[in-house]
């Protein structure tokens, strides 16, 4: 099947799969003798289970991963277990933050008057550097990447 039949029937659009091509996620495609792309039923197959990882959150490169897994029948599921357990505490991190930017906010929202006059906390907060809560952030997103460099190495 052509990449077009190929992305209907997987759900990853021809320009996904192009570039999961090129960045060497996927195998590239067979070819036809004018140059045209050319699709497996297992080409497909292996195209659902990128879709499906995505679909999860997974990046790039930790579906990388999970593809190597997938295709070595000598794995061990507790190499793809740590995967996942090191995604959700990635995704649960990513909740706690947007809990908080929502909470946040829902305050400021909640103090401003929303009528004619030009003050408002929303727009005076932006404003503001706060600098504790800048690296309290970047501390938390550093201990994610490490945990998640950790997970990898084992």
């Amino acid at each position: 099947m052509n990449i077009g039949e190929a992305a209907a029937a997987s759900g990853v659009s021809a320009k996904m799969i192009r570039y999961y091509e090129q960045n060497g996620l996927i195998p590239h495609a067979s070819r036809t003798e004018s140059g045209y792309r050319i699709y497996s039923a297992q080409d497909v197959h292996m195209l659902r289970f990128v879709r499906r990882a995505r679909d999860l959150g997974f990046s790039v490169d930790a579906i990388g991963g999970l593809l190597s897994l997938w295709r070595d029948r000598s794995r061990q599921s507790a190499d793809v277990k740590r995967l996942a357990l090191a995604h959700v505490e990635s995704l649960r991190l990513k909740i706690n933050e947007m809990e908080g930017m929502a909470n946040t906010l829902e305050d400021l929202a909640a103090n401003c008057s929303g009528d004619h006059r030009p003050d408002c906390p929303i727009l005076d907060d932006l404003e503001k550097l706060n600098d504790a809560n800048d690296n309290s952030t970047k501390n938390r997103r550093k201990g994610a990447i490490e945990l998640n460099m950790l997970s990898n190495h084992r």
